[in-house]
């Protein structure tokens, strides 16, 4: 009996992790079918199928609720201190414990009743093939990091107990239907779970990855890229997602008390950000939720740009081109005459009128008594220096034109001059 087992275990070792017969994918699923149909046929020869199978999340105050009255719970033992659990109900523990002790399936299952540490020591063997089977079917899958490693350690008769055992994280529930018998006339069920989050990084192999021969430098390289790719991608990433920020003064954020309403824009539910280490924008995301619970759906790169808003159309006004026109001194000749400097008083550039000898051209003023010339007072003419000139008909400050030749008065002190 034991060498057959030894055969069957080795035989499963073989198989393990290769495509099913039609091509398609080892998955958890499968997995776990094949394995609680195989074992109970190998072991105790008991036809068993499994009618359904479904997978679902519970938290550990929920887990209670999956579990039957009067079940007997297995606590199981993984990788790296987790825990699990199998639930076997009265009617799948009957089955059996009947298949050990008299190797017959009554045709109705016996009264439920409370579980005994007995009837544990008999169904270990049964639940660590069943796990040693799915570990080995998984082996060269992701899903082996969350169902390898687990092996019977205790178990309880009530499952009140189990928050204080296990932790309080998240668990990946498993609820099997079972038929058992030559025409499955017994019905049973059987529930197992685990964390969600495994750490059985290092059950995985890397497919095509021999187990034995001797270590060529090829195996090597890829034993060891492959327990650096574990060690790498069993790291922990902490991701944020974001929904809104608010920036406010310490002041304020002192009087926040509990029941205060922060206000959010109403976009914020589509526009959330996942963000890395340093506030690092991975991905744009949306609010929504899955199976029941708050999630996050990244968006897609074009997607994010289908949702942002337009830009403002901004009008830019453009000025016409510049066309230059005819000149307002087109046809006229450069005045001609002197081009001298203008630092002196009797400079030829004052005096723009030809044979103007003076200031304006007005000349003619040399020889006045007292031997001055003046040199032209603009636009008086030339007067002749022998002439008398007219009296100018206005009298400033008691200054008279009638005698032009007489003493000015003195001046007084003080007059402002």
């Amino acid at each position: 009996m034991t060498e057959e087992r030894l055969q069957t275990v080795m035989r499963r070792k073989a198989e393990a992790g290769r495509p099913a017969a039609d091509g398609s994918p080892v998955t958890a699923e499968r997995a776990i079918v094949q394995a609680v149909s195989k074992v109970a046929q190998d072991m105790f020869q008991l036809p068993a199928q499994v009618m359904q199978v479904s997978e679902g999340r519970r938290t550990l105050a929920d887990l209670p609720e999956a579990i039957d009255p009067f079940s007997l719970i297995a606590i199981i033992e993984g990788p790296e201190e987790s825990m699990g659990i199998i639930a076997l109900p009265p009617e799948t523990l009957s089955v059996l414990i009947e298949m050990q002790t008299t190797g017959n399936l009554g045709k109705a299952p016996p009264p439920p009743r409370k579980p005994t540490r007995i009837d544990a020591s008999m169904v270990v063997d049964f639940l660590d093939t069943t796990l040693a089977m799915i570990e080995e079917t998984l082996v060269e899958t992701e899903a082996v990091i969350w169902a390898g490693g687990f092996r019977y350690a205790s178990y309880l008769d009530d499952p009140r107990p189990l928050g204080l055992l296990l932790e309080d994280m998240g668990y990946r529930l498993w609820q099997l239907e079972i038929g058992f018998g030559a025409g499955f006339e017994r019905k049973g069920k059987l529930v197992w779970a685990v964390p969600v989050n495994g750490r059985g990084h290092s059950l995985r192999r890397m497919p095509g990855l021999p187990d034995e021969g001797p270590i060529s430098p090829d195996r090597e390289a890829a034993e060891w890229a492959h327990r650096l790719e574990n060690s790498v991608m069993g790291a922990s990433a902490q991701l944020d997602a974001v929904l809104h920020r608010v920036t406010l003064p310490l002041a304020a954020v002192l009087r926040l008390r509990a029941g205060m309403d922060i206000p959010i824009p109403s976009d914020a539910l589509e526009n959330l950000t996942v963000e890395g280490v340093g506030r690092r924008k991975l991905s744009a995301a949306r609010l929504g939720q899955h199976r029941g619970l708050r999630a996050v759906r990244l968006i897609e790169h074009e997607e994010e740009e289908l949702m942002a808003p337009p830009e403002p159309k901004v009008r830019r006004v453009v000025p016409p081109p510049f066309e230059a026109g005819p000149s307002p001194f087109a046809g006229k000749s450069a005045p001609s005459g002197p081009r001298a400097p203008l630092d002196r008083i009797d400079s030829p550039a004052y005096d723009p009128l030809p044979g103007g000898g003076g200031l304006g051209g007005l000349g003619g003023l040399g020889g006045l008594e007292g031997g001055s010339d003046l040199g032209g007072l603009g636009g008086l003419g030339g007067f002749d220096s022998g002439a008398d000139l007219p009296p100018m008909g206005l009298t400033l400050d008691g200054f008279g034109g009638e005698d032009p030749a007489g003493d000015l008065p003195p001046l007084k002190i003080g007059s402002g001059f």
